[in-house]
């Protein structure tokens, strides 16, 4: 499996690509950043992504577009660029057909480190010492992206059978009562 992992930002939107199967070596195809100009305007930047997420899109060809799950933050403007750039890599995706997964931060936390409430450098060690590299990929965003790729290579054939698991218990009809009991 090949994904490519997004960690959304309008300053700094990190970008990996891991391949790998569950229980599996894992392998780092790529890691970088889109930078944008703090200065610049909004819909300028986020032009800006969407160039950077396509070029890697291009360059990669993922099968699948892993992107971290917004959350709320204490500074609403942080928020909403991260929103906004969560947004343009899942229509980047949407557009080519390529199946998009989101996964909380502290999901990629437990995912990687074994604890939802890592820090960054324990994120980043991880993501280095997975991928066999020589240090952490910087900036933190970089092994962020990284770091979603891993978690959705791991999680994902989990999280596909429970929901194939749901989907034929609501096509199931629903079992008879036996004969002879009453519901209250």
């Amino acid at each position: 499996m090949r994904v490519l992992g997004v960690d959304p930002g309008l300053t700094r939107c990190g970008l990996g690509v891991v391949e790998g199967l569950p229980g599996r070596r894992l392998r780092m195809a790529d890691v970088g950043v889109v930078r944008t100009p703090a200065d610049a305007e909004v819909a300028e930047r986020l032009v800006l992504v969407e160039r950077g997420i396509e070029e890697w899109l291009d360059a990669h060809r993922p099968e699948v577009v892993a992107v971290e799950r917004v959350f709320s933050q204490h500074n609403v403007r942080t928020v909403m660029g991260t929103a906004q750039a969560s947004a343009v890599a899942m229509l980047c995706a949407a557009r080519r057909g390529l199946p998009v997964a989101l996964h909380t931060p502290s999901e990629v936390k437990a995912a990687v480190t074994g604890s939802g409430r890592a820090e960054k450098a324990q994120v980043g060690a991880m993501v280095a010492r997975l991928l066999r590299l020589d240090a952490p990929p910087r900036p933190a965003d970089a092994a962020d992206a990284l770091a979603l790729a891993i978690c959705h290579i791991w999680r994902a054939p989990a999280q596909s059978r429970l929901q194939q698991a749901w989907a034929a218990a609501r096509r199931a009809p629903a079992a008879p009562s036996p004969k002879g009991t009453t519901s209250s």
